[in-house]
């Protein structure tokens, strides 16, 4: 297995830690974003080799992304976790090294105070619990505050789950309720603060409650995704959707808000499944001068419900339904 080095990002006072789990392997690309053809990746050039492959083929990965903001140490999804049975055969009964990457970073488990789920996938909860020796999964955060949109949670609760989103469940998000460590927050349009300088910011489309985080500091700011963009090929390509989105349509309107708007604001993207170098900024591709980042405070006020000439729905996600097309300029550590 290659070397996992270390990747960081400053924005203002905050240093943001991307902590390796695992590299999807390249049909992984295929299943997820079925459009993402060799042949509409190949022409797009900028994504080699970083984001794609000789042969066209998908780079994508599971991390997570720790930092410490107003003194507190937090932890912005947990991957798949160890041991976990799971359908997928990229995820299933993993044995990686990622709590001793998590610590290596100075972020002991048992110093975590907050644990934000943008999302309840497989892929984003597993690390919240971990085998105990009696055979139950307990909470691998102990002192932690684990906060999802209460939306999220909600919608999983009273919708019928297949067995294998089931097991998942039981496995790593009903023992964090159970030992009362799990927050359920209200996030509604324009975002909500959840701790000075970091906010979650509805996304919907991929799952119904969905959150970006954005952080801010000192005139600086950057969104972690989560999954409502899953491969820079989807900013090159903002119509192209996951296999596993619930409401494509949404998740198409929500995905061209954010490219958007991390493009006139000049706020870092780090995407939740991007290959290293992970982070970048983005630019308009077509028609777009690109030299024009915005000098505001990042992704300006969350999502913006009746922002400009644009109509809204009802979740404050801007109608995305222009043309634009965007590409990432990649900044590995550096910002």
């Amino acid at each position: 297995m290659p070397r996992h080095p270390e990747t960081r990002w400053h924005v203002g006072d905050v240093v943001v830690h991307r902590i390796d789990e695992v590299a999807l392997p390249p049909e992984t690309g295929a299943w997820l974003l079925p459009g993402a053809t060799p042949e509409l990746v190949s022409e797009v050039p900028w994504l080699a080799p970083e984001f794609a492959r000789p042969d066209g083929t998908l780079r994508a990965a599971v991390h997570t992304f720790a930092l410490e903001i107003d003194g507190l140490r937090v932890l912005v999804d947990t991957g798949i976790g160890n041991g976990k049975t799971r359908a997928n055969p990229a995820w299933h009964q993993l044995d990686t090294p990622y709590l001793d990457r998590l610590t290596a970073a100075g972020f002991p488990p048992d110093q975590i105070d907050y644990v934000i789920l943008t999302h309840l996938h497989a892929d984003h909860v597993g690390w919240n619990t971990r085998l105990a020796p009696d055979g139950s999964w307990q909470p691998t955060f102990p002192r932690a505050r684990y906060l999802t949109s209460r939306t999220e949670y909600t919608y999983w609760s009273g919708v019928e789950m297949e067995e294998s989103r089931r097991q998942m469940f039981r496995d790593s998000v009903e023992p964090v309720r159970e030992h009362g460590l799990l927050d359920l927050v209200d996030v509604a349009a324009p975002g909500t603060e959840i701790l000075p300088g970091l906010t979650l910011v509805p996304t919907p489309g991929h799952t119904p409650g969905q959150s970006a985080v954005v952080l801010r500091s000192r005139g600086e700011s950057a969104v972690i995704t989560g999954d409502c963009v899953h491969h820079p090929v989807q900013l090159a390509h903002p119509e192209l959707c996951s296999s596993v989105d619930i409401d494509p349509e949404e998740a198409v309107r929500t995905r061209r808000w954010l490219f958007d708007e991390v493009a006139r604001s000049g706020a870092l993207m780090l995407g939740s499944h991007f290959a290293a170098p992970t982070g970048g900024l983005v630019r308009r591709d077509e028609g777009a001068d690109e030299g024009e980042a915005g000098d505001g405070d990042g992704v300006t006020d969350g999502v913006k419900a009746g922002d400009g000439d644009e109509a809204s729905n009802s979740d404050g996600v801007a109608d995305g339904t222009g043309a634009a097309r965007y590409r990432l300029l990649a900044a590995d550590g550096a910002r």
